[in-house]
């Protein structure tokens, strides 16, 4: 008893490197929100104005309902996925694990263009069916659309944080649930899930915050969000505090959901989410594995198949037409460089707010800086850039350089690497820990010698989150960037205003490749291949 509370107080006592640098995260994570503060009080009346208006109240409820919606859609299809892939006799599950991740590598505005090419009212589906007498298809545009485009293109937030925590469920806890008589969907409904529910609170999370922070797929579904409002006041009627207003309305919902998920995990433990050393046993499909495959293919058809065929088809289309390929070269080497040093920094900064959230949440500033690093993603790209550049240029060397372009990028996507790495934090018993405390080792060293190694598949993962992500990111990439500075993203987007999009297709074509390189290498599937853990591990 007097060793436990010994242990339990040492958990509250948080290692100083982790609360100097998770404070220092945090103070950067608030400049944005900051900015927002300092100018929406310019101008006081503009602030009552819009926060009167019945029009605030109408997007912040279809914004609220949009993301719910999603992360409902996102989770319902994440979690039998994970479980067919990872524990199921599914018929070529390997190579599926691989494939049902790919559609993170398209970017939402990219995949609302291409689910309106292609299901559209007069999409390449109609025009299919126009012979056999089909004039026109139900339109895409606004809750539909919004809905299921945002849904198929960010469930893999969710899969990727559930599968480590599939893979790390001990097989003893299901066998002693069979032993006394219940079945598999009992075992899996009272034993299983709530296992697996902070994996699925830490995806649904990312999801939810994503949703409310999109602009691209909104704005082209035509759907009035938030997003698409502060968009239009900073870009058509360049009304700055309305829009600050506006953004700060996002930031309090989004706060408000980080706040209610940190909430839901306090004074919960998971400690059962452990492996034994043994993998536990496949489960035979039987005469579902059919339902169950095409269950599987249907989504990977919606996320992968259909952007690949429809980027093709405008691909050869504008080759046909001679549309011009020149530059793809320097695009290509701009978004790499920018997505690796954002993923670096990124999965650095995340560690020390992952220590404190979850080997330290019974310190008074564990929970702060976990809410606190979450707020940039919760905010528009473009708020993100503008609050960086006003802050820049009354630093001078940061102004215009590709280091505040990495900043940007790790302001808006750190919960990524947060949450990836929390869950794999989770699952490291807190003995090991403790015992290499015991042998007199500060705590830094603890850390990097124990704690990083055991935690390195989620930290791993997290970066590659991000690195996805930053190849995707527009608004910040495009105030960010320095002069001459060009991405794949900014040469898609640039391509589709112009009403180009044969021009955007080989951009966007390299954009999803090149995304999917991280999701390959770290997929369970491929990482059991001896060379690259080999690799992996020199």
């Amino acid at each position: 008893m007097i060793a436990s509370r010994f242990i339990a107080a040492r958990r509250t006592v948080a290692p100083p490197w982790a609360l100097v640098f998770g404070l220092m995260v945090a103070a950067v994570c608030l400049v944005p929100p900051v900015y927002l503060v300092v100018r929406a009080g310019q101008s006081m009346e503009t602030v009552s104005e819009v926060l009167a208006a019945r029009s605030t109240l109408e997007l912040a409820v279809r914004s609220i309902a949009l993301s719910g919606l999603v992360t409902a859609f996102a989770i319902a299809v994440a979690l039998p996925l994970g479980w067919l892939v990872e524990r199921t006799d599914l018929p070529g599950r390997r190579t599926l694990g691989v494939l049902v991740a790919l559609p993170l590598a398209v970017p939402s505005y990219v995949g609302a263009l291409v689910f309106i090419s292609a299901l559209g009212p007069r999409g390449l589906l109609q025009q299919a069916l126009e012979p056999l007498g089909v004039d026109r298809l139900p339109s895409i545009y606004g809750w539909p659309g919004a809905v299921v485009v945002l849904g198929v293109f960010t469930y893999p937030y969710v899969l990727l944080t559930l599968r480590p925590a599939l893979q790390g469920l001990d097989p003893r806890i299901e066998e002693l649930s069979a032993s006394f008589g219940h079945g598999r969907w009992t075992t899996f409904r009272r034993v299983i899930l709530p296992q697996l529910r902070p994996a699925l609170l830490s995806g649904g999370l990312l999801v939810a915050l994503y949703t409310l922070a999109d602009f691209g797929a909104v704005a082209l579904l035509r759907f009035d969000s938030l997003t698409r409002a502060i968009f239009i006041s900073y870009q058509a009627s360049f009304d700055r505090s309305r829009a600050a207003v506006l953004a700060l309305v996002l930031a309090a919902i989004a706060l408000t959901v980080v706040v209610l998920e940190v909430w839901s995990r306090a004074g919960r433990r998971h400690d059962a989410v452990r492996g034994s050393g043994r993998a536990a046993a496949r489960i035979t499909l039987g005469r579902w594995r059919w339902p169950a495959l095409a269950f599987v293919g249907l989504v990977i058809a919606l996320g992968v198949a259909m952007p690949i065929g429809v980027l093709g088809y405008w691909l050869v289309r504008g080759l046909a037409a001679g549309e011009a390929t020149r530059g793809i070269g320097a695009a290509v080497t701009g978004s790499l460089v920018a997505a690796g040093l954002a993923a670096l920094v990124t999965a650095v900064a995340a560690l020390p707010v992952a220590v404190l959230a979850v080997r330290h949440r019974g310190h008074a500033l564990s929970r702060a800086v976990e809410v606190a690093s979450y707020t940039g993603y919760a905010l528009p790209g473009l708020i993100v850039a503008l609050a960086l550049v006003f802050v820049s240029i009354r630093l001078g060397p940061l102004y215009q350089s590709l280091w505040l372009l990495v900043a940007g990028y790790a302001l808006l996507f750190l919960p990524q690497a947060v949450a990836a790495t929390r869950v794999a934090l989770g699952q490291i018993r807190p003995s090991m820990e403790e015992a290499a405390r015991g042998l007199g080792r500060p705590a830094w060293q603890v850390t990097a010698t124990v704690t990083v190694p055991l935690a390195s598949r989620g930290i791993a993962a997290g970066a590659a989150l991000v690195f996805l992500t930053t190849m995707k990111e527009l608004p910040a990439t495009l105030l960010l960037s320095p002069t001459g500075y060009e991405t794949l993203a900014t040469r898609v987007w640039g391509a589709s205003t112009e009403a180009f999009f044969t021009r955007a297709a080989l951009p966007a074509i390299v954009l999803v490749i090149l995304s999917t390189l991280p999701l390959l290498l770290l997929s369970p599937q491929v990482t059991r291949r001896r060379w690259l853990r080999r690799w992996w591990r020199a």
